[in-house]
């Protein structure tokens, strides 16, 4: 085990006991993501779901689509639900070779910030979409107006800063200038609690608590 798998084997020990603050510990707003994800996707496609955890978001959109997970850590995969396919990949590293132009989707789910160098990421993500293949996913927004708060006060805990395991931080701006680098028709919007939607479609950069997003492989 290297030394990268073996934190993460660490890390998800809890979430598999479901200390996700969700169901089926596919993190926090699994099902805001995972309804909204599904209504992107549709059906009758080839999906490549990225740190895929245990696949509890990708039984949002399993069902009539042919779903492929890869995950640094072989025990979480081995909790993923009949019918989905899975593979066990450092994402850091050359998984994209011998992949290229197979999938018509490929999601990638509170992932981006864990991942060194995210323009090499989506480079990989562009090689193994088809031509105008969609890529979905989302980022915690460490830049929020609770966060700004927070940070400012020098409290970085209860922020995305304080999660040991992100490497990357992401605003809305952030993100869209990171997108636009190599997709075409890039969307981002805003996943929160129904009681703060108001204030998320006001203001998806201060409003909300997750920057979900979409985008065309050129």
């Amino acid at each position: 085990m290297d030394p990268l798998e073996k934190i993460y084997s660490g890390y998800n020990t809890g979430k598999i006991a479901g200390d996700r603050e969700t169901p089926g510990t596919g993190g926090i707003l699994e099902a805001e993501r995972g309804e909204l994800f599904a209504s992107w996707i549709g059906t009758g496609k080839k999906i490549l779901d990225l740190g895929c955890f245990n696949g509890a978001l990708s039984s949002y959109y399993l069902d009539g689509n042919d779903v492929t997970g890869f995950d640094i850590d072989p025990q979480t995969l081995a909790h993923c639900p009949p019918g989905m396919k899975t593979e066990a990949h450092d994402l850091n590293v050359d998984w994209h070779i011998g992949h290229e132009g197979e999938f018509d989707v490929v999601v990638a789910s509170e992932v981006i910030e864990h991942l060194y160098y995210p323009k090499n990421a989506l480079m990989k993500i562009d090689a193994v979409l088809k031509p105008g293949g969609l890529f979905i996913g989302s980022v915690p927004n460490a830049f929020n107006l609770k966060n700004r708060v927070r940070l400012f006060l020098a409290k970085p805990e209860a922020t995305p800063l304080g999660e040991p395991t992100h490497i990357n931080q992401f605003s809305y701006a952030i993100l869209k200038k990171l997108l636009v680098r190599q997709f075409n028709d890039a969307h981002i919007e805003g996943v929160v609690q129904p009681k703060w939607k108001w204030f998320s479609d006001l203001s998806p950069d201060l409003g909300s608590f997750i920057l979900a997003f979409r985008a065309r492989k050129r």
